[in-house]
């Protein structure tokens, strides 16, 4: 049985540089290294997306591990963990859906310019939280409502799934840890509570940013142990989704 810890990138940017860890989220990412020092967890495989916010949360709790001499794996990258590509969807369908639904389009105007007179401001709401805008959007894309060039959601989800081959073939009984995104840790929540629709997306809605759930494989099944849990972030201020 090997046991994998799914990791949740720390707090990443602003939206005009989402893809980066913000000062905050560096330090949630050294604070689980800490824990998972501090628990005696030792990995023997690490793996992360290609994402640089995930990139940037891995090399933190390596750096960790590294500081206190203790050996850490090389992290392997695999774009099999990236979250879905969210600007993507929003540069290609947000126009076709703005033409469909003017309240959407009043949200998404919102949106923007909030973002544009807030660049910068790492605690500005509108880099924090999700609106209805970015839920529509997704809802849309989901459904496959719209003309679309990029992965759909069935693509993504198999994408994700698919990552379980590659890690646990030549790691059998061994601690496992993969950096990723909220959408990846709830498609493999999802597969062993057996959801694999649209409601995975109220899993990663509530994801802590630098949170950790561990999965357990055995015999080709996935079964969940631990979700979304941060006793690492014992200050409120440190607990973040997004």
């Amino acid at each position: 049985m090997s046991t994998v810890y799914l990791v949740r990138h720390g707090q990443a940017g602003t939206r005009q540089a989402y893809d980066s860890l913000s000062p905050l989220g560096k330090q949630q990412a050294r604070s689980l290294g800490e824990h998972f020092v501090s628990q005696g967890v030792r990995f023997a495989f690490a793996c992360c997306g290609a994402m640089t916010r995930q990139q940037q949360t891995a090399a933190e709790v390596s750096r960790v591990y590294a500081e206190t001499g203790i050996s850490f794996p090389v992290v392997t990258v695999d774009p099999g963990w990236d979250e879905f590509d969210l600007g993507l969807i929003y540069q290609e369908i947000a126009p076709q859906l703005s033409e469909a639904d003017p309240e959407f389009r009043h949200e998404y105007e919102q949106m923007r310019d909030q973002a544009r007179s807030n660049a910068g401001r790492h605690a500005a709401r509108v880099h924090r939280k999700w609106l209805p805008c970015d839920t529509k959007l997704v809802d849309a894309w989901i459904a496959g409502l719209y003309q679309y060039s990029g992965e759909t959601w069935q693509q993504f989800r198999e994408r994700v799934a698919a990552c379980q081959a590659k890690i646990v073939d030549s790691q059998e009984r061994q601690k496992i840890l993969a950096v990723t995104s909220a959408t990846p840790i709830a498609v493999w929540a999802g597969l062993s509570l057996e959801i694999t629709d649209d409601r995975l997306m109220r899993l990663a809605g509530v994801l802590y940013n630098a949170s950790y759930s561990v999965m357990r494989l055995r015999e080709g099944q996935i079964r969940l142990f631990t979700f979304n849990a941060v006793p690492h972030l014992g200050v409120p201020g440190l607990r973040t989704h997004r």
